[in-house]
């Protein structure tokens, strides 16, 4: 092995101009290790420079790493958070439609009702949890029927309005055009709003899963 022999601190090539000639074993740019090189980093526009790239050389694997985890920690949470939302969504749903015929069939309340989608929760994401898109259906159209989409298509426009549903109706083509990918923070602000309205609701019509 070659032993690096002693040399003054002088600056070379990015760090001319530096050095304090002291004799010095181990240098970098010609800076002793030991003395100028440091200073040189911290008070030279170039040393301040490459500094900051190798900062930035040691940093980027960790960051790399971070969001690596928290990309997978999302994508795990992901699909629980969801169930939950449904149950939130789902559960103010069945609440505010209380008392309102099937939106399908019309046939008239019954405690049995489900929250059901005009278009289809597992083909359309970006309306799972719209509310104008969910409404209150007899099991025999939600689950017998295939959601009764006739009826279904009949009714709704009458009980949103016109433009509520032009707007459903463009989310899906867009939908379809673009797809659509789950925000974590905006589905746990879809279920804290529903449970906020679940909630005032209650105090009016009543909680029916009290009692």
């Amino acid at each position: 092995m070659i032993k690096p022999k002693e040399k003054p601190c002088k600056g070379e090539d990015i760090a001319k101009g530096y050095g304090c000639g002291k004799m010095t074993k181990y240098r970098k740019y010609g800076l002793g290790k030991m003395c100028c090189l440091s200073s040189w980093y911290l008070e030279s526009e170039n040393g301040k420079i490459k500094l900051e790239k190798t900062r930035l050389k040691i940093e980027a694997p960790r960051k790399e790493f971070e969001s690596y985890k928290k990309e997978r920690k999302s994508r795990q949470n992901l699909p629980n958070l969801i169930k939950n939302t449904v149950i939130s969504v789902h559960r103010y749903v069945r609440l505010r439609d209380k008392g309102k015929s099937c939106i399908s069939c019309d046939t008239p309340y019954k405690d049995n009702f489900q929250a059901g989608h005009y278009f289809k929760a597992e083909l359309y994401s970006s309306l799972k949890f719209d509310l104008d898109n969910i409404h209150g259906q007899c099991e025999q159209c939600n689950l017998r029927r295939e959601g009764n989409e006739s009826g279904y298509s009949l009714r709704l426009p009458k009980r949103i309005g016109q433009k509520a549903f032009d707007s459903i109706v463009l989310k899906a083509i867009q939908e379809k055009k673009t797809g659509f990918k789950w925000d974590k923070e905006e589905l746990v602000k879809i279920r804290k709003r529903a449970n906020k309205l679940f909630n005032e609701l209650a105090k009016t019509k009543g909680n029916p899963w009290k009692g």
